[in-house]
């Protein structure tokens, strides 16, 4: 599965961004998706995920409410639609895919689990 993810840029405080990742391959409504971001000095952090059917999801608790991931199997593609951001939400945004597997909160947020990563999209957040 090769992963390419688009739709970063610089947004003001409080505005919306849409990420899209798009996916190679005819078996992508089998993996799981996720949602990770790294901002500089810091480890990768898990943002949201998604299964594979009926698509049930996922969200670091800091980011319910603003941010939600979707999937589009029949165009492969994940969304994350962004709103109310906030500086701290400056960060490289990266999409990830998992060999399908175990289906569970702590599972579904480890980036350990996840075998395909996308490049990044460089989100930033202007004060």
């Amino acid at each position: 599965v090769q992963l390419q993810a688009s739709g970063g840029g610089l947004v003001q405080a409080g505005g919306s961004l849409r990420l899209s990742c798009a996916a190679s391959g005819r078996t992508f409504v089998d993996y799981p998706m996720g949602w990770f971001r790294q901002a500089p000095g810091k480890e990768r952090e898990f943002v949201a995920a998604i299964t594979r059917r009926p698509g049930d999801t996922y969200y670091a608790d800091s980011l319910k409410g603003r941010f939600t991931i979707s999937r589009a199997n029949a165009k492969n593609t994940v969304t994350l639609q962004m709103a109310s951001l906030e500086f701290e939400d400056s960060a490289v945004y990266y999409c990830a895919a998992q060999k399908p597997g175990p289906v569970y909160a702590s599972y579904m947020s480890d980036p350990r689990n996840y075998d395909y990563w996308g490049q990044g999209t460089l989100v930033t957040v202007s004060s």
